[in-house]
């Protein structure tokens, strides 16, 4: 079993995906980065409010250490049922982000990977019509 395990973590494949979904968790964090301290708050002034991921709704009863709280976060950590709105435009819009990247990065490897030449085809085989012909007239010739 051991020595299966050993031969199946050798491919390339499985060391590749390992690497990819290590700079993609640190990619990811760039982009979240990106996303919640520089973009988030630019949405946020244009819609007329400073952080845009904590607008949300209350959905139930909130205890009475956190009544009148606008903090989301401690809300949510204290079990208050909450349609965190805002938070999740926060994710979608970092989901779009990420996923233009990984496009344009794609797009790039892609033109950058040389591309097999084609073969020059081959001259079509002579017919065996013209081929009789020719070899008419060369005797044609030397009579």
């Amino acid at each position: 079993m051991f020595k299966e395990f050993k031969a199946f973590i050798a491919r390339g494949n499985v060391l590749d995906l390992a690497v990819a979904v290590i700079i993609g968790a640190a990619f990811g964090k760039i982009v979240t980065s990106l996303t919640d301290d520089v973009l988030m708050p630019v949405i946020g002034k244009i819609f007329g409010g400073l952080d845009f991921s904590s607008y949300f709704v209350v959905l139930g009863k909130v205890p009475e250490a956190l009544a009148g709280s606008t903090d989301y976060a401690a809300l949510k950590k204290a079990g208050v049922p909450v349609f965190g709105y805002g938070a999740f435009i926060t994710q979608a819009v970092n989901f779009l982000i990420l996923a233009f990247i990984i496009f344009l990065i794609v797009r790039a490897a892609n033109k950058l990977i040389a591309k097999p030449e084609e073969a020059p085809a081959e001259p079509a085989a002579e017919p065996a019509d013209v081929t009789l012909l020719r070899e008419i007239r060369d005797e044609l010739k030397k009579r």
